[in-house]
C-alpha cells in the first residue's frame, strides 16, 4: 500500500469516527422484526424471526467501481456499531421497490461518488444473513468509471471516497481496514475473474 494513500485513508477514518453514542428511548422506525410459525415438510413446527429494513427485505446492490485509470473507488463512512466506528468498503445501497438491482447499483454509485461507468457486469450475489433475513445482495463490477457530478448524499449520510489500485484494496483487507462481508465477497468475486478486468 502506498504510504500517501494509507495516510489519506487514515485521515478520512479519523474524520468520520464516532466520539459518542447516546441511546434514545424510542422504538426504531427503520429496522423492525416479524415473528413466523413455520411448518416444515417433516411435520415439525419452528418459530423464526424475520428482520425488515424500511418494511422491506433490505436487499442491496454492492458495486466495485474501477476508473479509467484502473483504480478502485472505496467509500469511508460511519459504521457506529463496529469496533472502529468507521467502515471502509465499496459503494452499496438498498434496492428500492420495483427497481432492478443493476439500476440500484448505478444510482448508488453516482449518489455516493459522482461516478458513472461505461460498462457494468453482474457478479451474482449472496444472502446477508439467512438465519433472520431474506435480504439478497447483488454484486456488480463497474468498469471505466468517470466522474460526472458531485456526491448526492442523504441528509444524515457522510461518505468520503478513496481511490486505490485493486491489489491495494486486497491489501486493505489483510491489514484489517476492510472488514465488511459485502466488500470482501465482491472483491473475491472480482479476484476470481483474474486478468479479465484487473
Amino acid at each position: 500500500m502506498r504510504k500517501e494513500k494509507l495516510e489519506e485513508l487514515k485521515y478520512y477514518m479519523e474524520e468520520l469516527k464516532t466520539l459518542e453514542k447516546i441511546k434514545e428511548e424510542r422504538l426504531a422506525n427503520f429496522i423492525k422484526g416479524e415473528v413466523y410459525k413455520c411448518r416444515l415438510n417433516n411435520g415439525q413446527i419452528i418459530t423464526r424471526e424475520k428482520l425488515l429494513k424500511g418494511n422491506k427485505t433490505g436487499s442491496a446492490a454492492v458495486i466495485l467501481p474501477m476508473t479509467t485509470n484502473q483504480e478502485v473507488i472505496l467509500v469511508v463512512e460511519p459504521r457506529v456499531f463496529t469496533k472502529k466506528t468507521v467502515g471502509v468498503g465499496l459503494p452499496a445501497g438498498y434496492i428500492e421497490s420495483c427497481e432492478l438491482p443493476i439500476d440500484a447499483a448505478l444510482r448508488e454509485l453516482q449518489e455516493e461518488t459522482g461516478y458513472i461507468p461505461k460498462k457494468i457486469v453482474s457478479l451474482g450475489g449472496f444472502y446477508q444473513d439467512m438465519g433472520c433475513s431474506g435480504a439478497y445482495n447483488e454484486c456488480f463490477l463497474a468498469l471505466g468509471c468517470q466522474k460526472i457530478s458531485e456526491q448526492n448524499l442523504d441528509q444524515d449520510e457522510f461518505i468520503r471516497y478513496f481511490k486505490c489500485y485493486f491489489d491495494e484494496a486486497l491489501e486493505l483487507v489483510e491489514l484489517g481496514y476492510i472488514e465488511g462481508c459485502n466488500t470482501i465477497i465482491t472483491l473475491e468475486k472480482v479476484k476470481k475473474l483474474g486478468g479479465c478486468y484487473v
